[in-house]
């Protein structure tokens, strides 16, 4: 693929991204919904509605700084091709089918992020690299979680001290309905943050294309188109990840719950504002084994949280190879 295309051929590459974003939706509902159906506040077929709706209008509530950090800011806009877009895309999805299969809860945005990097070098070498944009997504990797892991540790304190006095049946009472409130603000926060990997990829694409008048930005057909496609997808659910998520690492009631998402919306909104392309997968993991933590160590399952890290580990090398061996293969054949 040339670095100019025919129209149809541009048309089909947005198609692939947008099917990307669908998988992102698929592979990360367990993110928006794990924490609600475990604690059966609303069965699987209502969350999935509740959260692709938060998913979808989340695109009003915060600007797209992380589009941007995805369009420029992670290779240069300027060694960009529909070879590299395709690339980097392909990488992201062959890992989010192996993982979605094999229920592993891995990062959808570390995917991505991974495969424009592979494509990138494949075709520049390191000098493609931005390394600042990079470099804070990477961190991310460590931050997210351990801020989710912190900001739910810290509320189950908070709310253990304030309902000290009331009987187990009224905490659990209140915190049904107090869940819906947690559950639509990370959703909001995971659509805000998902949605908008997917924004810059299509950006750049039409950038590199000379379709955006020399300025890099995000149309808004772009914008709806996204948000849609991440909504569709979590309509879809991702059954083998969402127990994965909602079971297998700790058990939670509804306070718990309701700390988890509330301390991975804070979290995602933070990145988000900052324009930093976060996981929304690695974010609540962390939230999740804080509040399991907080009633004992125990109560985590240290062995399959350690399988979800080793999976965090291996997902940008490996989509970054998938993609540079891609890249690589539409030379040849090109």
């Amino acid at each position: 693929m040339d670095a100019t295309i025919t129209f149809p051929l541009l048309v089909g590459l947005v198609a692939v991204a947008l099917f990307f974003d669908f998988l992102n939706g698929l592979h990360d509902a367990a993110n928006s919904i794990a924490t609600i159906v475990s604690t059966r506040v609303l069965r699987p077929h209502y969350a999935v509605f509740w959260a692709a709706f938060f998913n979808f209008i989340a695109f009003m509530f915060f600007g797209l700084h992380v589009a941007e950090t995805v369009g420029k800011g992670i290779v240069d806009a300027s060694i960009v091709t529909p070879a590299v877009i395709f690339a980097a895309l392909v990488g992201a999805i062959v890992w989010n089918i192996v993982t979605w299969i094999a229920g592993i809860p891995s990062s959808s945005s570390h995917a991505l992020i991974g495969g424009l990097v592979g494509a990138g070098v494949a075709k520049a070498g390191t000098s493609a690299i931005v390394w600042s944009g990079l470099g804070k997504t990477v961190a991310a990797i460590v931050l997210s979680p351990a801020t989710g892991f912190l900001l739910a540790l810290l509320l189950v304190l908070i709310v253990s001290w304030l309902f000290v006095r009331q009987t187990p049946f009224a905490v659990d009472n209140s915190f049904r309905v107090l869940q819906f409130f947690s559950a639509s603000l990370y959703s909001l926060g995971h659509g805000g943050n998902d949605a908008q990997k997917t924004m810059g990829i299509i950006a750049v694409l039409l950038y590199s294309q000379g379709m955006l008048g020399g300025t890099f930005h995000v149309p808004l057909w772009v914008v709806i188109t996204c948000q849609s496609a991440l909504a569709l997808g979590t309509l879809f659910g991702g059954w083998r990840i969402v127990h994965t998520m909602g079971s297998k690492i700790t058990r939670l009631n509804p306070m718990q719950g309701f700390c988890a998402e509330t301390g991975g919306a804070i979290t995602l909104f933070a990145a988000t504002w900052l324009g930093v392309p976060v996981s929304t997968t690695h974010t609540i993991t962390g939230a999740i084994i804080g509040v399991g933590a907080a009633r004992r160590v125990s109560a985590v399952r240290w062995g399959i949280a350690g399988n979800i890290v080793v999976a965090w580990v291996v997902t940008l090398p490996a989509t970054a190879a998938i993609s540079a061996l891609t890249y690589f293969a539409t030379r040849l054949v090109g």
